[in-house]
Order: structure tokens, then C-alpha cells, then sequence
């Protein structure tokens, strides 16, 4: 791989909150080792313990004013969504070079991307977004989402049980038994199927709820008591076994399937998501009026819209005496490893697309196809337009 005209540039992330980096040491020397030039801006690495020293060893370019960065790269490396730059007074994506390129995680569907995303399409910027990674076998190595998603996962757990008020195993006690918590856990994908072990090891008893048979068996080889949900397969499930967004009715009788399970919940963890579209909504406000106080919500799901209809993005807030957390990129609260992991999927993916000084725009490539978001001008990603068009 041939990389002599390919600069590459890394920003410090500037969503609250976010300690991951989009590359670690060990992916700037391959990049390096293949003749591109790596930019990266002074403390991109402090939130998950990477000094800028460590960068300068592999070969990268320490630059302190991010704007010299974005003057120079022709391909932009980032692990979160461009937003308004407070410090510079203008959104990110105004100050990528025009006709640059774009990877990083982008949840295009989400509304709150849309002005971004337009941006981009407006400056003739091509985009990439990481959680759009096709589930076959020649991608995984890429998949970030998956990756992304075990930490999810784990964490809403530990979330999960600092919000509660009681104890999640069963406790002997000297006037009797505490009974173990129950959870319940909607969508049995990566995220979902983490939780559950979490939340198994941490002794609880646990739900769950998915549309597809093979994500139910995994569910309950973890020591999970499925909720009986029959729908038919070719509704369910759809490429690489991914679930595929429902008609309305069937969301409808899955509400009504969970009511009396919501009302034994002592906590709810949210993973079910359509790929590259808005989330689906399976708990609504009259479900949880029916919640026990003291109870807590936590919607995995909110980059991509959420699970639930009360969930406010970004926030943590009580309603009727449940807590619904909202806490957007949940890996972030786990930097170190999540951003190796995060740093090598997205070695992978960059070393896919970019070869010989070119960046691969052919969506006949099926990796391409369902991860290029904006190009020569438009917005072209399905999941999006679908989601602008319901706006």
C-alpha cells in the first residue's frame, strides 16, 4: 500500500465527555510505514493515557492549533460525529478541507447529525460512517460497532446498578434473604448478550427480549429466561442477522408482551437497534408510569434515537420515581480499551478504502455501499435520507 500523497489528520474530540482517540502507537507506524503523513492534534491521546510522546515515537506530526491540521489533511480520522466547536465558534465539518474524506462514527440517521451531514454533503466532503460496517465475514476486522457495542453493554450494567438502591445478587442476611434484582434486556445482539453476562455475574436475575431465534438461544445460553415473542423471520431478521425495523403493529403487541415483565423490572437495559436507522421505540411513558420507583432505565440505544420515547439525549433524570438515563457514547467511559479496540477497526477499515493514494467510492462494494454517507455533494446513505424524509 502506496499512502506518499495521503496526510492524515487527528483531532481531539470535542464531545463532552469523550476520552477515545481514533488511533493508538501501534496504527500511526503502519500508517507511517506506508508512506502517509500523520497530523495529530497536541492531547488527542490524554483521555485514554496515550502522551503525545508516544505518537511522536511512530512517526506522527504534533500540531497544538487544530486548524493547522485540517489545512493540511486530505483525510480525516475521528471517532465521534463532527459538532459545533465551541472554542473555535464554528461546526467541525466547516473547517474539514473541501473534497477531503471523512471516517469516523457518524450515526447519520439521528436527527441531531442531519445539520452536520449536510454540511459535509455541501462541501463536496466524502463520508464514512463506522457503525454502518456490513455483519460478513471479510469486514469483521473492521466492525467497530461490535467492538463499541461489548463495552456498551458492560457498562449500562454498572450503570445500571449504581443508580439502583438496592443489591443486585441475592444477600443472606440475619433476618432473611434479599431476593436478587431483576433485569430485563431488550435487544440480544453484541450489546445486549454483554449486558446479560454483566448482569449475571453481578447475580441478577435476567429478562430478555429479541426478535430473532438465534439472538434468543445466545440469550439464553448466558443464563437468561426468554420472553416468548413470535415474529415471522422474514419480518425479523434481515442481512448478515441484523434485525430488520418492524411494521408498527408488531411493535405494538411487544409493548403489550412486556408490560407485566416492565412492572417486575427493577432495571431496564435498551439495546435494540435497525442498522443505519432511527431506533425503534419499545418503551413508551404509559409503560413506565407502570414502573416500581426506584426503578432505572438505561437506553443503550440513544445514539441512534433510543428505546425509549422519554429518553432525552445526553441526560440522566428521574420521571414518576424512574431514572432513564440517556448517557450518550458509553464507551468513552471506558478509554483505554475501548479505543484499542476502536483504534485497530479503524486501522483496518482505513487500509480497506484507501490504497494506492486512492479512497475506494465504488458502491457496488457492499462495505462501501452501507458506509459512505455523503459524496460529491449529496447525502447518499439510505438509512438517512429514510430518516430525513420522516422529519
Amino acid at each position: 500500500m502506496h499512502l506518499e500523497k495521503v496526510i492524515i489528520g487527528v483531532p481531539c474530540e470535542i464531545m463532552p465527555g469523550e476520552k477515545r482517540v481514533a488511533v493508538i502507537p501501534d496504527t500511526i507506524e503502519k500508517m507511517v510505514a506506508s508512506g502517509a503523513r500523520v497530523l495529530i492534534e497536541s492531547g488527542a491521546g490524554e483521555g485514554a493515557y496515550i502522551g503525545d510522546e508516544k505518537y511522536i515515537e511512530k512517526g506522527a506530526e504534533l500540531l497544538s492549533d487544530v486548524r493547522e491540521i485540517y489545512s493540511q489533511a486530505n483525510i480525516i480520522l475521528k471517532v465521534k460525529e463532527p459538532r459545533y466547536h465551541e472554542g473555535l465558534e464554528k461546526h467541525e465539518a466547516e473547517l474539514f478541507p473541501e473534497n477531503s474524506v471523512l471516517i469516523s462514527f457518524l450515526h447519520p440517521a439521528h436527527s441531531v447529525n442531519h445539520e452536520g451531514l449536510k454540511i459535509l454533503a455541501r462541501r463536496g466532503i466524502t463520508s464514512f460512517t463506522l457503525d454502518g460496517i456490513p455483519r460478513i465475514s471479510r469486514a469483521q476486522q473492521m466492525d467497530a460497532l461490535t467492538s463499541m457495542s461489548t463495552v456498551a453493554g458492560y457498562k449500562a450494567v454498572i450503570f445500571a446498578a449504581n443508580h439502583l438502591g438496592r443489591f443486585i445478587p441475592m444477600m443472606p442476611t440475619s433476618f432473611g434473604i434479599i431476593n436478587p434484582a431483576q433485569f430485563l434486556v431488550v435487544g440480544t445482539g453484541v450489546a445486549g448478550l454483554q449486558s446479560i453476562a454483566t448482569a449475571k455475574r453481578l447475580g441478577a436475575k435476567v429478562k430478555t427480549i429479541d426478535i430473532r431465534p438465534e439472538a434468543n438461544e445466545q440469550a439464553r445460553s448466558l443464563g437468561a429466561e426468554n420472553i416468548e415473542f413470535d415474529v415471522p423471520q422474514d419480518l425479523a431478521v434481515g442481512e448478515g442477522g441484523y434485525a430488520r425495523r418492524l411494521p408498527d403493529e408488531w411493535y405494538e403487541r411487544e409493548r403489550k408482551l412486556l408490560n407485566p415483565h416492565i412492572e417486575q423490572s427493577d432495571a431496564i437495559i435498551l439495546t435494540a437497534l435497525i442498522p443505519g436507522e432511527v431506533a425503534p421505540t419499545i418503551i413508551d411513558e404509559n409503560m413506565i408510569t407502570r414502573m416500581k420507583k426506584g426503578s432505572v432505565i438505561i437506553d443503550v440505544a440513544v445514539d441512534q434515537g433510543g428505546n425509549c420515547s422519554l429518553t432525552r439525549c445526553g441526560e440522566e433524570y428521574q420521571y414518576k420515581g424512574v431514572t432513564i438515563s440517556g448517557i450518550m457514547n458509553v464507551p468513552a467511559t471506558l478509554p483505554v480499551d475501548a479505543t484499542n479496540m476502536f483504534a485497530h477497526s479503524l486501522n483496518n477499515f482505513f487500509a480497506y478504502v484507501v490504497k494506492d493514494n486512492t479512497v475506494n467510492t465504488d458502491t457496488s462494494d457492499e462495505i462501501i455501499q452501507s458506509t459512505m454517507v455523503t459524496h460529491k455533494g449529496s447525502i447518499v446513505h439510505q438509512g438517512t435520507l429514510q430518516a430525513m424524509e420522516m422529519e
